[in-house]
């Protein structure tokens, strides 16, 4: 036992188990060879894993526990990929032939049965461990002989690759381009396009886009790399390396069926097609050309014209874009010129960065990634999630600092919390059930943590940040904050929503200062009042909603209001307009809406119930009044929101117009712009 010992000192195992008296005894049988990890039930064995995943060597899981039992574990196991890495041995006295069947179909290595035999234990507890050291270590190996092996496909496909461009007398990026410029337009048709193009299929096109030109290879290099144009003979002869390509490829014994020589086939023969039918060596037309071909003739176009050739200086991305858009290099399919649209603004320092950072361990482990998407190998998919997972979770906290950090885990549903957030809070750092907990009731009210969960669910991989704006309770203090988070994806097909991570940024005095600044920006600087922008959103607003639209609209003006700035001067005129605007203020209420719209004229939008004309009579005495000797009147117009249906701009033009109706009827009085209609005043 002591070579045992010394094979797995320190290795730690998780005991789940709701009995502490079970947990004491299966720890005492371990914990001089082993470091042992407790937990209650299945849903604190989640969050250890979730922490603690890959220094678990092997967990002890009770059947029967409340909270979360044994078979959810499993299930949660399962779908979080732990399974595949962390071996599990049920234990309980539960023999029932369907109890041992569902656990072994959830992936259980083996059983221990209550009451506990410690040699029993201790043995299986080996056993388990060491078959499962050599399952990793056989996986390994093949993952290292695929890598190895997808190393010297690449390497043998990008040399060959290489041995044309050289001859070409063009720099060996025209295959690193193409490659790229290849998979970011595949990718856009993926989501875009209509053409049923799997992420396998992308490796693949990849692949065999560096055979493009391979059949220039038995051009003669006088025709090759001439550096004036060509004549109509010499052109026929480069015509033929798309045919001499092909038929290399065809010829290579035995493997004309691999779907790697099928498209290498296509894209060697097609990719000078055009959309229109007016290419060679075929004249195929639109779709009869495959699509593997289309994307490499855009790819190899977009890279010939902005690349330095013997015949030709580099040509910019903006001009080599429009020279494509505008058809001087050949017709097009209408969905990849709109794709090379939609991405032309990033195209090309997405394509400089991709190409620096290619190289061929990154491909073979992408290659490795798409097997186990396949099933083709199945132990170490999850590590690949895993970096995955850490990449873009310490990318994205990587540009945060002094904020609380988390991350949310959907199954089973938790909120893990940064060191400095759960000290800033005063929280744990793993909070389970947050819906219930202080975190999803008090940091967020219920309905804002409900809202900002539903958001969270609403995304998609490809659109996976929300952000929004929530009023918080921190240290009993209400403050607005906020939230911005990414949602997480499993990378299996369907993608499915497994959790998020995020940061919440305190932003109250940046809120405040904003209502102040709105605040500010509605409201006229003289008087107070509304001005009309923003007296016509909230009108606007009221009148969306409001199916019965019982309101009207008054417009009015000050008649001769030009004689009190001249007889007492412009101040004076100030003052009388601030009279004014308090005398509305003190004879409306709250939810009348009050504007000045600029110099002497004013708006009224309020609600009525019967009659209108009692309420316009009264608002109508009210401001014919006198200030300091100054007598005011006013001439008003009328229009009530159910003559328009609620329309802001009809419902203002009909009050304007019954203003100066009273204007050229002489002024100081009032007049309903339906009166105008039926040929009445007032």
């Amino acid at each position: 036992m002591d070579s045992i010992k010394n094979v797995f000192d320190k290795r730690k195992i998780l005991i789940v188990d709701d009995s502490e008296i079970n947990r004491s005894l299966l720890s005492d049988m371990l914990s001089d060879e082993y470091e042992i990890i407790e937990a209650e039930n299945g849903m604190e064995a989640a969050a250890i894993l979730h922490e603690r995943e890959q220094e678990i060597s092997l967990m002890l899981l009770d059947i029967m526990m409340p909270v979360m039992d044994g078979f959810e574990t499993l299930d949660v196991m399962n779908k979080n990929g732990w399974i595949k890495e962390i071996p599990v041995i049920m234990i309980s006295a539960e023999t029932v032939p369907a109890y041992v069947d569902r656990a072994y179909d959830l992936g259980v290595q083996d059983f221990i049965n209550r009451p506990f035999d410690e040699r029993t234990v201790r043995r299986r507890v080996v056993n388990t461990l060491l078959l499962f050291a050599k399952q990793k270590e056989l996986s390994h190996m093949v993952m290292n002989q695929i890598m190895e092996k997808e190393n010297d496909n690449k390497l043998m496909i990008e040399i060959l690759s290489n041995i044309v461009e050289f001859r070409n007398g063009e720099s060996g990026l025209h295959v690193l381009h193409i490659r790229v410029l290849t998979e970011i337009i595949l990718k856009w048709l993926i989501e875009n396009g209509n053409y049923g193009i799997s992420q396998d299929d992308v490796y693949l096109i990849c692949n065999a886009s560096a055979l493009h030109d391979i059949g220039k290879i038995s051009i003669p290099s006088e025709v090759l790399n001439k550096p004036g144009r060509l004549t109509d003979e010499e052109f026929q002869i480069m015509k033929g390396h798309a045919l001499e390509g092909a038929r290399i490829l065809q010829d290579i014994p035995m493997r004309e069926n691999e779907p790697l020589i099928q498209l290498g086939y296509q894209i060697c023969r097609w990719h000078h097609e055009r959309y229109d039918g007016r290419g060679y060596p075929d004249g195929l037309k639109g779709e009869d050309i495959p699509i593997a071909a289309q994307v490499v003739a855009l790819a190899d176009v977009y890279d010939a014209l902005t690349s330095k050739r013997v015949y030709k200086p580099a040509f910019s991305h903006e001009k080599a874009v429009d020279m494509i858009l505008n058809g001087e290099c050949g017709v097009f399919n209408p969905v990849l010129l709109t794709c090379l649209k939609e991405l032309s603004g990033t195209l090309e320092e997405e394509l400089r960065q991709r190409s620096e950072g290619q190289n061929f361990q990154e491909e073979a482990l992408d290659a490795v990634e798409q097997m186990m998407d396949n099933g083709e190998l199945d132990v170490s998919d999850r590590t690949l999630k895993l970096l995955e997972h850490e990449r873009v979770k310490y990318q994205f906290f990587a540009e945060l600092s002094q904020e609380i950090q988390f991350e949310y885990t959907a199954t089973p549903e938790m909120v893990i919390l940064s060191d400095w957030g759960a000290r800033y809070l005063n929280m744990p750092e793993t909070i389970l059930n947050p819906k219930n907990d202080e975190f999803g009731t008090v940091l967020f009210a219920k309905d804002d943590f409900e809202d900002f969960l539903e958001r969270l669910r609403n995304t998609t991989p490809e659109n996976p940040v929300v952000e929004e704006k929530y009023l918080m309770c921190i240290h009993g203090h209400t403050r607005w904050s906020k939230v911005v988070a990414r949602s997480m994806w499993a990378s299996w097909e369907p993608p499915e929503y497994t959790g998020a991570i995020g940061k919440i940024v305190d932003i109250h005095e940046e809120q405040e200062k904003m209502d102040r600044l709105r605040l500010i920006a509605a409201h006229d600087s003289l008087t107070g009042l509304l001005n009309h922008k923003a007296a016509k959103s909230q009108i606007s607003a009221i009148l969306e909603q409001d199916d019965d639209k019982k309101y009207l609209m008054i417009v009015f003006d000050l008649d001769h209001f030009k004689l009190a700035n001249d007889t007492y001067g412009h101040l004076f005129g100030d003052e009388v307009l601030k009279f004014v605007a308090e005398t509305m203020k003190k004879n409306t209420r709250n939810f009348d809406i009050v504007a000045r719209m600029g110099g002497d004229e004013f708006l009224l939008f309020m609600p009525y119930k019967d009659e209108m004309e009692p309420l316009v009579k009264r608002i109508f005495g009210i401001l014919c009044s006198e200030y300091k000797g100054f007598k005011i009147n006013v001439s008003m117009g009328v229009s009530c929101a159910k003559d328009c249906n609620g329309d802001y701009e009809t419902l203002f033009h009909m009050a304007d117009e019954a203003l100066y109706e009273v204007k050229r009827n002489g002024r100081n009085n009032y007049c309903f712009y339906k009166n105008i209609i039926s040929g009445g005043n007032k």
